[in-house]
């Protein structure tokens, strides 16, 4: 005899395996949303930008871009990748501000005080962590 599944279950099932896997010490908001592999070695202008990042991205887009789940996508991911979303487009995310349009997470705000060399030593960061993690 075939049953016909729960509604309730069928919503509540995911519900509860994200509730139960979380990481101890951190909030549900603060959950990074993919495992991120670092690269060996970095260059100095990809090393750089992993220390702007730190200061200035991860607050929304998590430790190395691997994405908060409450704030911000993960930047090591497929949809970021350098025919999808090129650098003219983290360049004028970061000018200008982008409006949400792949994640739930709302607009992002322009980031006047991350400058247009800040901006190139981020990408470089982003783009190797990338190829680190067979984005591209």
């Amino acid at each position: 005899m075939h049953k016909t599944p729960n509604p309730l279950a069928l919503f509540l099932t995911p519900l509860l395996t994200l509730t139960l896997t979380t990481t101890p010490g951190l909030t549900n908001d603060q959950r990074p949303m993919t495992e991120v592999k670092l690269p060996p070695a970095l260059a100095p202008i990809e090393a750089q930008g992993a220390m702007i990042f730190a200061a200035n991205c991860a607050q929304c887009h998590g430790t190395n871009g691997a994405g908060n789940l409450g704030s911000g996508p993960p930047l090591i991911h497929k949809v970021y990748e350098p025919n999808h979303h090129g650098d003219p487009s983290f360049e004028r995310a970061v000018q200008e501000g982008v409006t949400s349009h792949h994640w739930p997470f709302g607009d992002m705000s322009p980031q006047p005080h991350v400058t247009p060399a800040m901006t190139k030593a981020i990408i470089a960061y982003i783009r190797r962590v990338q190829q680190e993690n067979d984005i591209f």
